[in-house]
């Protein structure tokens, strides 16, 4: 029997603990993660970047016990750690810490991983078990189990738990609040076949443009953003603390923000095509950051472009609803006239603007982006689904 697709999806429910209760995970949180950098520092005098879960789990279980860690507790804390360490080697070696001689790459290398006080913990189903009905939840703490902890989400999330929640949940503390962050696994329904496509094309001051003419408008975000860089400037400027903390706290907000909007995006690009019967055509951008040159002024404006999380986002949720999802080559799409195929870069004359020198035809440059997106998803379908020769 075939299995279907299964998409992870994550719910965050927010703790509701009582000043006992809010203790306990303080303090079950503080010595899990001071056990996982003492671990983790024991990893390195032994094995270096390279330990493995068992031979580790050897060195160190006995005296994670010993410290008055629960058992499943202690196997998290190990396998958190060389998880952290094959973090760490991949990156080394998709050069995300730069080549050899970099600064950061040596500084990576030279020293163990440390986990701060407050990092998210692992709990599994023999340590955590949840009370939907009565919206409660039961875990191990190093004060003895916590029982009746209440939580707060909203119905939808209720449910998707109910029916789908597996595996384990994550506990987090963020800004003086209590989370627990679960998996559910939800099996994909079966890709149709599109009537037609949706091209989307995607940009910094239009953050998404579909060849039906929908037009997402990223204004509103990069007003946003300037407003948090003025504010970002006078922070960095009191150079304090209280500064520092409040630059990290404005970082995860204008990041949640962004994501906001791209989720809002994603749902109604996904939602028309669904409704229509289509399937939704990307451009390919990976590296565009790399290949794009821009002016000096436009630099953090480029670097803080969302594109990558939206495509994300459209693609899953794609999936979730059965709706097909390609990416094809952006190679002038914007340039290139849809009707007549002549391709120039004279057809731009501006951003916004398209007006092909060979036919004449004309209108908003996102918009015939889009539709040489949609074109081209025509074409890469038919090719990705045509019967191969059978071999001789």
């Amino acid at each position: 029997m075939i299995k279907s697709p299964i998409v992870k999806l994550v719910i965050q429910v927010r703790l509701l603990p009582t000043p006992e209760q809010a203790a306990a995970l303080t303090d079950t949180l503080h010595q899990v993660n001071i056990a996982a950098s003492q671990v983790a520092a024991v990893a390195f005098e032994e094995f270096g970047l390279s330990c493995r879960e068992l031979p580790l789990r050897t060195l160190c279980y006995g005296d994670l016990k010993a410290g008055g860690l629960g058992a499943q507790a202690a196997q998290h804390v190990i396998k958190r750690v060389v998880d952290a360490y094959t973090t760490l080697r991949g990156n080394i070696r998709n050069g995300h810490l730069g080549g050899p001689a970099s600064r950061r790459r040596r500084k990576a290398e030279s020293k163990p991983v440390v986990f701060r006080l407050d990092a998210a913990h692992t709990f599994d189903d023999r340590c955590l078990s949840w009370q939907l009905d009565a919206g409660t939840v039961s875990l191990w703490t190093v004060a003895g189990r916590c029982k009746n902890l209440r939580f707060a989400c909203s119905p939808d999330q209720a449910k998707m738990l109910a029916a789908h929640r597996k595996g384990e949940s994550d506990l987090l503390h963020r800004d003086g609040k209590w989370l627990l962050i679960a998996t559910c696994d939800v099996s994909e329904p079966q890709v149709c076949e599109p009537a037609d496509w949706v091209g989307v094309d995607r940009g910094i001051v239009n953050l998404a443009t579909t060849s039906d003419g929908d037009n997402h408008q990223g204004r509103r975000l990069s007003r946003y953003r300037r407003w948090q860089a003025r504010k970002r400037v006078e922070l960095q400027a009191t150079r304090t603390r209280s500064a520092a903390r409040l630059l990290r706290k404005q970082a995860r907000r204008e990041a949640r923000h962004a994501r906001h909007i791209n989720h809002k995006i994603a749902k109604q690009v996904v939602a028309v095509a669904a409704r229509t019967g289509r399937g939704i055509a990307l451009e390919e951008l990976s590296g565009i950051r790399a290949r794009a040159t821009v002016p000096r002024d436009q630099r953090a404006r480029l670097s803080s472009w969302p594109f990558h999380q939206l495509g994300a986002f459209i693609a899953y949720k794609a999936r979730r609803h059965g709706v097909p999802y390609i990416e094809v080559d952006p190679a002038y799409t914007s340039q290139r006239c849809p009707r007549c195929g002549h391709t120039a870069r004279n057809n731009r004359p501006s951003r916004d603007h398209f007006e092909c020198r060979r036919c004449g035809l004309a209108g908003p440059a996102d918009v015939v982006a889009g539709v040489n997106v949609r074109d081209r998803a025509r074409s890469a379908w038919v090719f990705v689904n045509m019967p191969q020769p059978a071999p001789t």
